[in-house]
């Protein structure tokens, strides 16, 4: 009993030594990885730095470029412009509008209705999205309208 003992303590001392040497194979490999990683962000913050510099120098250019500055023109009256003409009936747009449309059977097209009305898009497009909403009118497919 005594040899197992013996032969049990010089197998734990083995393991404890090998254990030993094991955790300073891995600390040893830590500690190179984590140089290797201290360099890699060195190298990121230079480059960093360098673009923060670069970028700092441009703001500055472009703040020290200034336009000259132009002399003005005396003021010229200009005459009043030809407006666009507006459908008979609908003296508003809304209803300039909704005649355009509801003159057609098969429904029209955004362009027709540009031509008829004078408008511009943006009016236009406006004056489509309420009367839609009013109920007045329905779309039959993108940019044809019909009248309900």
């Amino acid at each position: 009993m005594k040899k197992v003992q013996s032969q049990l303590k010089t197998v734990q001392k083995k393991l404890v030594t090998l254990s030993q040497q094991q955790l300073k194979k891995q600390l040893a490999s830590a500690s190179k990885s984590l140089v290797n990683l201290s360099k890699q962000l060195e190298k990121i913050s230079k480059n960093v730095d360098k673009m923060q510099a670069t970028n700092a120098a441009t703001k500055k250019k472009a703040a020290v470029k200034k336009k000259p500055v132009a002399k003005k023109k005396p003021a010229v009256r200009k005459k009043a412009g030809v407006k666009k003409p507006v459908a008979a009936k609908g003296a508003t747009v809304l209803g300039a509008v909704f005649d355009a449309i509801k003159r057609s059977k098969k429904g029209v097209a955004i362009e027709k209705i540009k031509d008829k009305s004078g408008f511009d898009g943006r009016q236009l497009s406006n004056a489509l999205y309420k009367l839609t909403k009013q109920g007045k009118i329905k779309t039959v497919s993108r940019g044809v309208y019909i009248k309900k």
